[in-house]
């Protein structure tokens, strides 16, 4: 029986002690934490910036709530989009108007809605006070007319604030749609409907660099004083091109004084009516809340002539 010879086992390392293991100088779980941390920062530098949601314009560049309840001066609407959305976001404001003449008064209250830089809705609740001149009229002391006003309006072209370097202004198209609960005595007294659209087109210029703003608006319509007293008359029942404009000048970046003047159409045989115009100052302390105080002369309403007052408004909003 041949004996298989027993083979010594060869230890390498001793052969070739350059070769002998090394301690790593980096654990696994080490490795891999920094490559998690490296993975999130790269993830978090590709995300874009989060965007407010809300209050990204400059101050005052909404405009004030106007009496009918559109974004823009007291009296005239602006292109501009109501609240302080950019184009990513939204604003929203409520708004308080009360107007006070020799003889008569006008309270207004609604909400405007803008969205994304682009589109305006508006909803105004007015209610025009006869005081004693209701009852010289026939229809009562301190008769009151109330009217419902939806309304619409959209960007289609420029930007007011953005396009500094050139003179194309920001241009919007609105629509308002009116309607007075007091339909048979304003057919009464000549107007044929107590529901009407109006149709406007305006064009506004802000002047960063001279603290000027610059407005006009071409508005067709049938209304009588605003609406209050009906839509078309004996005298006429075709839409009418009336012209509006502002001029709003910045004292500081948080108040603004100017003017506004508003032609209005003549339709009813009984009583002449005349263009409006107001002087205002707005004063808005923070993007939430801003004042404007106005005189205010309306002409003639209801046989009652050159009316004139104050004007007093109060908006709320983001």
């Amino acid at each position: 029986m041949v004996k298989r010879r027993h083979r010594p086992q060869t230890d390498f390392r001793t052969l070739f002690p350059a070769m002998r293991l090394k301690r790593p100088t980096a654990s696994l779980a080490g490795i891999l934490s920094a490559a998690l941390v490296s993975l999130s920062l790269s993830a978090h530098a590709d995300e874009p910036p989060v965007v407010p949601l809300t209050s990204g314009k400059l101050l005052l560049t909404g405009g004030v709530s106007q009496v009918e309840g559109a974004a823009g001066g007291g009296l005239v609407p602006w292109a501009v989009i109501g609240g302080y959305g950019t184009a990513q976001q939204v604003g929203a404001d409520v708004h308080g108007t009360y107007v006070h003449t020799q003889d008569f008064a006008l309270g207004t209250y609604g909400l405007t809605v803008g969205v994304a830089n682009r589109v305006e809705f508006s909803l105004a609740r007015q209610t025009f006070d006869t005081r004693d001149a209701g009852a010289a009229l026939g229809l009562g002391e301190n008769f009151k007319f109330n009217q419902d006003i939806f309304g619409v309006k959209v960007r289609v072209l420029g930007d007011a604030v953005l396009d500094q370097d050139t003179w194309v202004p920001q241009i919007s198209a609105g629509i308002q749609f009116k309607h007075n609960e007091q339909g048979d005595i304003v057919k009464a007294v000549g107007a044929v409907s107590n529901s009407g659209t109006d149709f406007y087109l305006s064009a506004t210029k802000l002047l960063l660099a001279q603290s000027l703003l610059l407005n006009g608006t071409l508005r067709f319509t049938k209304a009588n004083q605003f609406g209050l007293l009906g839509f078309g008359g004996d005298k006429s029942n075709a839409y009418h091109p009336e012209f509006e404009s502002s001029v709003a000048y910045l004292l500081s970046k948080s108040v603004a004084i100017g003017a506004e003047y508003r032609m209005k159409p003549n339709n009813l045989g009984f009583a002449r009516e005349q263009d409006a115009y107001d002087a205002f100052v707005a004063w808005a302390p923070n993007k939430h809340v801003s004042l404007t105080l106005a005189y205010v002369a309306l002409g003639d309403i209801a046989t009652y002539k050159n009316q004139r007052g104050v004007y007093a408004s109060l908006q709320a909003g983001f």
